[in-house]
């Protein structure tokens, strides 16, 4: 996110047209992939993006954002991350827990290097040659993870000045990808400061997706005060329609210092032509544009305006957003540990071996495992298997005896009561066949502990 345009830019906005010129896109042979100018997923399932962007790289503490996102409806969440050019670089092993937590919540993860916002006008970003050079260095984590990540290469890669290079940076980017092996769909965002007064992407966007050579490419439009009316929404947004070229709006705000977008033309479009949009952001915005926080401190239970807006208005994230299709029928956990684990110089805590409480005949059981421990704090994972019988539901229980307590859940719904708590299954892993299983973990604050939980199936 960021910034202004110049007055030219403005003047710009309604002089210049362009005509698209391009073959027909083709499809990548795994996880997501473009067609005809939509986006579908590894299933072959149309995928429409409902989300948002999170700053992880300035608040990795703020792991239970990936939950808390998933509650309120998002099917894909935009994750901040940094190349190490201008903020502290994200580690492989970081960006892997980024990944994992998105599988954990059933979101599909947009992984964006913000290092290069703004460059040829901001002397501190860094060029998108620098971000692919990060892509490449931490492709082992990336590489398998094709159904649940796409790649964003560089965030608002160049500001007003210098961004007719735009287009052959951008093509180039995309073919290095390519050849270190990354088969991911890539999302390209537009110049000038992401908001493309100038036309650049929009005119050359048939280029850059030529220059990709399995034809995987996604454009990406951030709009804010250059998107002040719906007229200048729907024309930025039909072309790429009548282009047959997929487009997302990957940041826009309610507000903004360079003018006023109009969020309702925004999202109405995007509904209406099953355009998806990724609102900027869940919180911790600062520098005069803390009106963008969605969350006050990162708390979902403090919506501010613009989140109410985004999350619970009219076509708004809660009544359009559809779980991509690749996590039906499953219940991935996380493997790594959270962002808020010690240091390595922390010795491991010893993992218990886990505890199974046998259930009548037709029930369910359920086993802890204590997958990951640190000073101060674990990650559990229950698995939950039905009996002799299918079940509709299930309810596991299980007391701690040391006062531990439970800060973030995934796959069920967890409530404590003193040392006693509960998780219950949420709508789309309650039903299991005879012998079926299904998972759900939380991260624990405490010693680690494997209690005897019980299962109830109803």
């Amino acid at each position: 996110m960021k910034k202004m345009l110049s007055a030219a830019g403005v003047a710009l906005l309604t002089a210049l047209t362009a005509v698209f010129a391009f073959g027909q896109p083709a499809q990548a042979a795994t996880g997501f992939s473009v067609s005809n100018g939509r986006l579908y997923d590894a299933n072959g399932t149309e995928f429409v993006m409902r989300g948002v962007n999170h700053a992880h790289t300035w608040y990795p503490q703020q792991t239970s954002s990936f939950a808390n996102i998933k509650a309120l409806g998002a099917n894909t969440v935009r994750v901040v991350l940094a190349s190490g050019d201008r903020w502290t670089k994200n580690s492989a092993a970081d960006v892997a827990n980024v990944i994992s937590l998105c599988k954990a919540n059933r979101l599909i993860c947009v992984l964006e290097v913000h290092d290069t916002t703004g460059y040829g006008e901001d002397g501190a970003a860094t060029t998108l040659a620098k971000a692919t050079d990060y892509w490449l260095s931490i492709a082992d984590v990336l590489k398998g993870q094709e159904k649940y990540v796409i790649v964003n290469i560089g965030n608002e890669p160049f500001g007003n000045q210098g961004y007719s290079a735009w287009t052959t940076d951008t093509s180039n980017a995309i073919k290095r990808l390519r050849a270190g092996g990354l088969t991911h769909t890539i999302m390209v965002d537009a110049p000038n400061w992401g908001q493309d007064w100038s036309f650049t992407m929009r005119d050359n966007a048939g280029t850059v997706f030529n220059a990709d050579p399995q034809r995987n490419t996604v454009f990406s439009i951030h709009m804010y005060g250059v998107f002040d009316t719906a007229a200048e929404i729907s024309d930025y947004l039909g072309r790429f329609r009548t282009a047959g070229l997929p487009i997302v709006v990957g940041e826009f705000g309610f507000n903004h210092s360079d003018g006023n977008p109009d969020e309702d033309a925004i999202m109405s479009y995007a509904q209406t032509n099953r355009i998806g949009y990724l609102g900027w952001s869940w919180s911790g915005n600062g520098g005069g544009v803390e009106y963008l926080d969605m969350t006050t401190g990162f708390n979902p239970a403090q919506l501010t305006t613009w989140g109410q807006r985004i999350f619970n208005g009219a076509n708004g994230i809660a009544a359009t957003s559809r779980e991509a299709s690749v996590y039906a029928g499953s219940s991935p956990s996380p493997t790594t540990s959270p962002t808020t684990s010690p240091s390595p110089t922390t010795s491991p805590t010893p993992t218990p071996p886990p505890t199974t409480t046998p259930p009548p005949a037709g029930g369910c059981t359920a086993t802890l495992t204590v997958v990951n421990s640190w000073q101060g704090g674990f990650q559990g994972d229950v698995k939950v298997t039905a009996g002799s019988a299918a079940i509709s539901g299930w309810t596991a229980t299980w007391t701690f005896a040391n006062g531990q307590t439970v800060s973030q859940a995934w796959n069920a719904t967890v409530s404590g009561s003193g040392s006693a708590w509960t998780a219950r299954n949420v709508d789309y892993n309650g039903r299991l066949g005879a012998g079926a299983s299904t998972t759900f973990g939380f991260i624990g604050n405490g010693s680690a502990a494997t209690p005897a939980v019980t299962c109830s199936a109803s």
